[in-house]
């Protein structure tokens, strides 16, 4: 519900603050007051193109600033949330729109910045606006399958949950059947690859346990001799070891004669150890590096043709059995593409009958729903002075790439205003009267489903008086039973009906020109109405008959 707006230098506005409550709000005031700046600056709030023409003559900035309270469940706490705004809970909603006289312009949503696009997905769910020339709401026939399925209360996610299926499956189809077309285009190639690398076998791991083996063994090309001669200089009977055990051993008759000698006994016993292991590293070392040209040739050979392979496929030799796998499975597929496609398409069809059979049920929900809208709308014409008029519901079978989520339905209401004449699309009626009183019926055909906590009718009663200004009055009374309504009006039979009544009021002092804008009292209120009916004169029939209205609200 709309709780406050506070407008500061817009046109003629210099300070206004207003207060809202629930119910019917009536605004008046003489034409050309300013009723419609009011409007203006609720539009710049809730998203309107910002227009620099707003700010008032010498000020720099124009600021605009509007307050709703919410229930904890309304959808625009979800919309804040995913675009990462918040407010506290039970906190007002408040939205502010600065227009500075250079054109620029920024909005705030609870004092966060806050784009207009944002605004104006919030201005619509917050308020409806509906006038003569409105050619959105009830008028665009874009959302009229919506309001029908509102009306009707008509569950549309069995069909959206079909349609997602459906939707997915063709995609997963013509993946499908893209990839077994490219795959098919290749299969020589493929062919080709997978033999060469199932003949080569690569293994994980094998280019560098190959690289490994060769350089070790061209290691040992190199080395052998040297590795040789020194084996051979520390063994065998002759060498280094077998000297050093022969010492040991004449020195073991001997070295209890001095402690020197002991002492060179266990030096040299020392070395015999240390000899000995060096004989086993030198046996090791010449056992690793051993050197097989043969062995060395197939190594090569092998690793030659690992990196040659992976040159060719531009990847890395360790990628090989990798590679060898994918390809494998792209050759599998198209072996097996047509079964594939046979199940995948299969899906399609069982997916689409499933959307059909949700889509025809939500056609049939929504016949059921349009004969009792219609019944419903014509129930209101004839108060409403449109006898002659008549309201149906035009349900039809959208094109198939209309279709979506919401069903294969298009929705339009049509009215024929004379007897004999044709159905035509609301935007059609010619006269402004007219026009405004279908709105009106509709709109309270469709309210007893439910709709926006605050609407806006702009003047919807121009053109009318009487008993139809009466009955008029009547419904918005009604409507606003379950809603917040602020209406313009000319009409006094509409303005005795509210809960609340502003007047608008211009004034002038010297050059400068104000609007103002005042909560009227018992006492000011049949004195507006009074006025309303009489015109510039205010005369005591005129009061008496104000008085009469008010008393009959």
């Amino acid at each position: 519900m709309l709780t406050g707006l506070s407008i500061r230098d817009v046109v003629l506005i210099e300070t206004l603050d207003l207060e809202f409550g629930a119910g019917l709000g009536v605004l008046t005031g003489e034409t050309g007051a300013g009723k419609s700046i009011l409007l203006d600056a609720l539009g710049l709030a809730l998203g309107t193109r910002a227009d620099s023409g707003l700010v008032r003559d010498g000020q720099a900035q124009s600021v605009v600033t509007v307050s709703f309270a919410l229930p904890s469940d309304h959808a625009a706490h979800a919309l804040l949330a995913e675009n990462g705004l918040s407010g506290e809970a039970g906190e007002p909603l408040v939205i502010r729109r600065i227009v500075k006289s250079d054109g620029g312009s920024r909005a705030l949503v609870n004092d966060q910045s806050a784009s207009v696009g944002l605004l104006r997905d919030l201005g619509a769910m917050l308020v409806e606006i509906h006038g003569q020339h409105d050619d959105r709401g009830l008028l665009n026939p874009r959302g009229h399958r919506a309001l029908l399925d509102s009306y009707g209360m008509i569950d549309t996610r069995d069909a959206d949950r079909a349609w997602t299926c459906w939707r997915e499956a063709e995609a997963a189809l013509a993946t499908a059947r893209e990839d077994l077309e490219n795959a098919a285009r290749d299969r020589d190639y493929l062919e080709h690859s997978v033999a060469e690398l199932t003949s080569l076998a690569p293994q994980p791991g094998e280019e560098e346990q190959l690289a490994g083996l060769r350089a070790n063994m061209q290691k040992g090309a190199r080395l052998t001799e040297d590795i040789s001669g020194a084996a051979q200089l520390l063994g065998g009977s002759d060498g280094g070891l077998s000297l050093l055990r022969q010492s040991a051993r004449r020195l073991d008759r001997i070295a209890e004669e001095h402690p020197k000698l002991g002492d060179a006994l266990a030096a040299i016993d020392r070395a015999v150890v240390e000899a000995a292991e060096a004989e086993d590293r030198l046996s090791e070392a010449a056992e690793a590096m051993f050197y097989d040209p043969q062995r060395l040739d197939d190594a090569e050979t092998r690793l030659f043709g690992l990196r040659a392979l992976a040159r060719k496929h531009r990847v890395e030799p360790e990628g090989l059995a990798a590679l060898a796998d994918e390809l494998a499975a792209k050759l599998a597929a198209i072996e097996a593409g047509d079964e594939g496609l046979a199940a995948l398409e299969t899906a399609v069809r069982d997916n689409r009958a499933a959307y059909e059979a949700a889509a025809a049920g939500l056609s049939e929900l929504r016949t059921e729903a349009a004969a009792r809208l219609d019944a419903a709308v014509a129930g209101e014409l004839a108060p409403l002075k449109l006898d002659a008029a008549r309201f149906k519901t035009v349900i039809d079978r959208l094109q198939e790439p209309h279709w979506s989520g919401r069903g294969h339905d298009r929705v339009e209401f049509e009215i024929s205003t004379n007897p004999g004449a044709p159905f035509a699309p609301l935007v059609k009626i010619a006269s402004g009267g007219e026009l405004s009183r279908f709105i009106l019926a509709l709109k309270v055909a469709l309210a007893e489903r439910g709709g926006a906590t605050t609407m806006i009718f702009d003047e919807i009663d121009r053109g009318v008086g009487g008993a139809v200004a009466s009955a008029i009055g009547e419904r918005l009374h009604r409507l606003a039973q379950g809603a917040q309504l602020l209406v313009v009006t000319h009409s006094p039979q509409v303005a005795a009906r509210g809960n609340r009544h502003l007047l608008i009021e211009k004034s002038h002092e010297g050059l400068v020109t104000r609007t103002s804008v005042q909560l009227l009292d018992e006492g000011k209120r049949r004195e507006e109405i009074a006025r309303m009916l009489s015109g510039a004169e205010v005369t005591d029939e005129a009061r008496a008959q104000a008085t009469r209205l008010l008393e009959a609200a």
